[in-house]
């Protein structure tokens, strides 16, 4: 069965853990692996890899978690008689299991696009806050507020929840396109 193997309580603890993180200790975890002391030798601090690290590491497990109880609950007898009228293991996945799960991976995604925006404790520290390079909306703004700039802040403040709102609804519209297209 997909849902038992051995290490499942340790996965599923690793997809959880950014959720039980404050996101300034992730921070400072993803700086201590990836940083100038790296002991795994690799060495992403200011440079754009930081940032997608970053937001990879806080926003994977609302993809993981959208898509894993719908994964669990599969017709594994559609998958057989693909199988047993010879399609590939890869034309099984791209026509049968995909379509399946394609509005939870657009449901996790605007949950993960959702936190992205806003997440500012995992980019702060590793990401060096290079403007134009790696510089993420949520600190700029805090920058902005810092300095007194607060009509600054609050501009980039209104462009972030514009561009959000066009993001969900353009997901939302192609969720209810994949609804009707499953009907």
């Amino acid at each position: 069965m997909r849902d038992r193997f051995r290490g499942r309580s340790f996965v599923n603890a690793l997809i959880d853990l950014p959720f039980a993180l404050p996101t300034i200790v992730a921070g400072i975890t993803l700086l201590a692996l990836y940083g100038p002391r790296s002991p795994v030798g690799i060495n992403v601090v200011g440079t754009r890899a930081a940032v997608v690290l970053a937001l990879l590491f806080v926003t994977l497990p609302f993809v993981v978690r959208s898509v894993q109880p719908v994964l669990l609950e599969l017709d594994r007898e559609m998958e057989e008689a693909a199988a047993s009228l010879g399609a590939s293991g890869a034309t099984t996945f791209r026509r049968i299991i995909l379509p399946n799960l394609w509005t939870a991976i657009l449901s996790g995604t605007a949950l993960a696009f959702a936190r992205a925006v806003g997440e500012f404790g995992s980019v702060v520290l590793i990401t060096g806050n290079i403007p134009f390079k790696t510089q993420v909306s949520s600190v700029y703004v805090f920058g902005q507020i810092e300095s007194d700039a607060v009509s600054g802040a609050a501009a980039v403040s209104v462009v972030l929840l514009l561009v959000s709102l066009v993001v969900l609804l353009a997901i939302r519209a192609l969720a209810r396109l994949g609804a009707r297209h499953e009907r």
